[in-house]
Order: C-alpha cells, then structure tokens, then sequence
C-alpha cells in the first residue's frame, strides 16, 4: 500500500474508532477494511456487560463487509486509543483468514499516529481454513 491510502484508511478507522462502545475498558477501536471491490468498509468495537458478548472492530468491519455481499479483502487498517501499536486478537486473526490470504497488509496504528504494516501471515502462521476440513 502507498503512504497516501495507508492514512486515508487510517483517518476512516480512527472515525470508527470514535463510535466505538467501549464503556467497560475505555479501550476504543476502529477498524477499515477494503474489499477488492474497492469499497471500503468500517468497524468499532463493541463492549457488553457478559464479556463474551463483545466483538472487536475488525469483526464488525468483516461482518458489515459480509452483510454486503464482500467475501475478498484487500487490506485492514486499526487504530486505537493505546500506547501500543494494536493487533488484531486471535479470533480476528481467523476470522480474517477465511476471506483473506498470507498477503493481507494490515495496518496498526497507536494514539500517537504511529504505525507498523503487519501481514495476515506473519500474525497467523500455520492457520487453520476451510481447506482443512474434510468433505
């Protein structure tokens, strides 16, 4: 990705992450994700008080996506209210590599609008996808 869209997709998740419900950790996500389409699609996160019942942005962004008919992506952009450049936690991690291949870039982004470009396959190794299943 060029520097440009790496801050467009920023600037759209970080007004995610403005939505996002966190009133529980006041840990605030935003998520964007691109499908091949084009088209852009965003996610925040979402606290409950049974904490099973949370989902985290990229989850939401992928399930918007999927609710549209997106089933490839391009690219995912977070950004968060930590110190720390955010991750997506493993379940998003597998729930992305349904859709998406090794070569995903992802980008993390901290409060301080630093960031690191991470592949799907450097973050999930080894994954476990619909190919592993038997018929």
């Amino acid at each position: 990705m060029h520097d440009i869209e790496i801050k467009n997709m920023l600037s759209m998740a970080a007004d995610a992450r403005d939505r996002a419900y966190a009133p529980y950790s006041n840990f605030r996500v935003g998520a964007c994700l691109k499908g091949e389409s084009g088209a852009f699609y965003l996610g925040c996160n979402i606290e409950n008080a049974s904490y099973g019942a949370a989902c985290c942005a990229e989850r939401t962004a992928v399930f918007k996506a999927l609710s549209e008919c997106e089933r490839r992506f391009s690219a995912l952009a977070i950004t968060s209210t930590g110190d720390e450049l955010p991750v997506p936690c493993g379940i998003c991690r597998q729930v992305l590599s349904e859709f998406c291949g090794d070569s995903l870039e992802i980008v993390c982004s901290n409060r301080y609008d630093e960031y690191r470009v991470f592949t799907l396959g450097e973050l999930l190794p080894h994954r476990f996808g619909p190919e592993h299943l038997e018929d």
